[in-house]
């Protein structure tokens, strides 16, 4: 029998395509195209191509050194840090890979019902003439409903949305297929015209361009994921380093492709303001338009979509909080968080989840009054706060650099301690730099004044308050043994 964390040779399967394609499947999306070509438009692939040099393969090859050096740990990041600095500092960074899914928590609900919306009525105006409190209102019914399916410790859900995911990547690889084709088919021209002319493709390196980039750091980020793969490579130290070439390669061949794919359907001076809401069943059932099969493709993709975003909700409830709560004492989370219900759900921290999550669904439709704008800033919050766990990434190799010597790895990205400690300083400041651009709101200021204060102001309280209260834990915790 092979025990968990033997690293012998019978263990070590993969190959260098099996890494590259488990990478892909945890990182890619289909919505990573849409949300970033309605940022930027056709220029974005000079965007793709520029991120994927200077930020994606350094960090997943980061990631392999220390899944390679820290095979034993389980507990992902929080583990590394654990290793290479302080029980606290580890809590810290199990505490922020936690609180950032509140932000991705409180926008799933949206998906939900707009996934319902397309599948269903073929149309993603259904909740257009809904306000905003009514909107959130339902939201918050979806998520409180699905929190309680997942109190209940439902244990099929992992296969329902591999299952679901599967079929959502296998639509975005199709989509792919059938855009780059269509200006080939009778009466079907390109949407954005000068294709062929490099100046489409130059970005215009303004102010507002860079505050588009977290949302480029979002898509390529959470490779972390597929730490616990490099010890089952065979010949780590050669294929996991090419398996990862090969990952930056499909990702940005994706990514450059499925932004031309998009540029076919929609013009890239004139973005439709719903494009990241609505732009992904819009484009199938253009698609769908073009190819003569009316909303089938847009009906099979919101059907698969809906159900991977509701397995993905209950997952996300329950897998971040027990990183958080199953690695750490009652020195630094109180006990009461920790108590197990018949169903073995930490049932407080549930709660406390919820309360987080229905304040931050409820308190925006006060102020933001268009379903679609209070969307797009729910994702651009997103793309704020949830890089900030991959901070921890570089930390942790900063201080594997400085400590090389102490730790063994069958995998090494760079062998020199000062290289390898400007890499991880240099992406812990980029990420750092794109997380700060990205709280200037990506809506006209003169148009509405307020509702720009009010999302600035969003976007800086936020985060802010989701870490700051990874530093009450600590002495709530102490007050409580008290």
């Amino acid at each position: 029998m092979v025990k968990l964390g033997d690293t012998s040779t019978s263990t070590k399967q993969f190959r260098w395509f099996t890494i590259a394609l488990i990478a892909f499947n945890t990182v890619w999306g289909f919505n990573n195209v849409v949300n970033n070509y309605a940022q930027q438009g056709a220029s974005v692939i000079t965007s793709w191509i520029i991120i994927l040099i200077i930020y994606f393969i350094p960090y997943t090859l980061m990631v392999g050194q220390l899944g390679s050096t820290f095979k034993k740990s389980g507990g992902g990041v929080s583990s590394w840090i654990d290793e290479t600095s302080t029980r606290g500092l580890a809590y810290f960074a199990a505490w922020t890979y936690w609180v950032v899914h509140v932000p991705y928590l409180a926008q799933k609900p949206q998906n939900v019902l707009i996934a319902i919306s397309w599948a269903f009525t073929g149309a993603g105006t259904y909740f257009s003439h809904f306000s905003t409190a009514i909107f959130s209102i339902l939201c918050l019914i979806v998520f409180l409903f699905f929190m309680w399916v997942a109190s209940k410790g439902i244990t099929t859900l992992g296969i329902i949305a591999t299952l679901a995911g599967l079929a959502t990547f296998v639509m975005s690889i199709l989509f792919i297929f059938l855009a780059i084709a269509a200006p080939h088919l009778p009466n079907v021209t390109a949407a954005t015209p000068n294709l062929t002319s490099v100046k489409t493709y130059v970005p215009n390196f303004n102010f507002g361009y860079f505050t588009t980039l977290s949302m480029l750091v979002l898509a390529v980020g959470g490779s972390e994921k597929i730490a616990p793969y490099v010890n089952k490579t065979r010949n780590a130290s050669r294929e996991f380093p090419l398996g990862m070439i090969v990952l930056a390669v499909l990702v940005g061949i994706c990514a450059i492709v499925g932004s031309i794919g998009m540029a076919i359907i929609f013009n890239s001076n004139a973005i439709p303001k719903d494009l990241m809401m609505n732009g992904a069943y819009s484009a199938f059932q253009r698609l769908g338009q073009y190819y003569h099969i009316g909303n089938t493709l847009m009906i099979t993709y919101g059907l698969t979509n809906s159900i991977g975003q509701i397995a993905a909700l209950i997952v996300s409830i329950d897998a971040p909080l027990r990183i958080l709560l199953s690695g750490h004492n009652d020195q630094y989370v109180p006990k009461s968080l920790m108590k197990l219900n018949k169903h073995g759900v930490f049932i407080n921290g549930y709660k406390m989840t919820g309360v987080l999550v229905g304040i931050l669904i409820m308190v925006p439709a006060i102020g933001i009054k268009n379903i679609q704008e209070l969307y797009n800033w729910l994702l651009n919050l997103n793309s704020i706060v949830m890089p900030l766990r991959y901070l921890w990434v570089f930390v942790a190799f900063m201080l594997l650099s400085r400590h090389m010597n102490k730790f063994h790895s069958d995998y090494r990205f760079v062998k020199n301690k000062t290289i390898g400690w400007l890499l991880g300083f240099w992406c812990f400041i980029f990420t750092a730099f794109v997380c700060v651009l990205g709280m200037v709101p990506k809506i006209s200021f003169s148009d509405n004044p307020h509702s720009w204060f009010l999302q600035l102001g969003l976007n800086i309280v936020t985060p802010i308050v989701l870490i700051a209260l990874g530093l009450i834990m600590p002495m709530i915790a102490r007050r409580n043994k008290k």
